[in-house]
């Protein structure tokens, strides 16, 4: 079970250094249910992720994954729905957890958010954010990758 929450930033801290991220390239099949293929640096994975209804502001999606190799993640590429999705990840600890940082590239340049990945629910309704994180879009569908993969550059960052 996948447990997070979303942020949309307005900008990140001076004092952030972000290095050491990792290229990402997605694509998805379908979006109901999720069947999402990625590329993130030499591994090619395909997910099947469903979106689990719980009493709480975090997102809960039961999610599974599948290794590929080069050639089979190329064959499903040309079938995908959409564009395809392109950002670079950066990981930053953050009070025991670890703050995905995605700065987003192509038709969604500009989009940077931050997701924080929690062992349990509770955990994750307890999470008070720092205030550079900005505000809270874990339940805004529009910043889902999946939605910005089948809308193109309709989001503005600047909300």
């Amino acid at each position: 079970m996948e447990i997070e929450r979303k942020y949309l930033p307005q900008g990140l801290p001076d004092w952030l250094e972000l290095t050491g991220g990792v290229e990402i390239e997605q694509a998805y099949l379908c979006t109901s249910p999720t069947l999402r293929i990625r590329r993130m640096g030499d591994d090619y994975i395909l997910t099947v992720k469903q979106r689990v209804v719980a009493p709480s502001s975090a997102i809960h999606n039961r999610e599974e994954e599948f290794m590929l190799d080069n050639g089979s993640y190329s064959r499903l590429l040309a079938k995908r729905e959409g564009n395809v999705v392109s950002k670079t990840r950066y990981k930053v600890p953050i009070g025991g957890l670890v703050a995905e940082i995605d700065v987003f590239h192509g038709v969604h340049d500009g989009l940077v958010l931050v997701e924080v990945e929690f062992p349990d629910t509770e955990a994750a309704d307890a999470f008070t954010p720092p205030a550079w994180f900005g505000r809270e879009v874990s339940g805004d569908r529009r910043f889902t990758n999946a939605f910005l993969a089948m809308n193109g550059a309709t989001i503005a960052v600047t909300e």
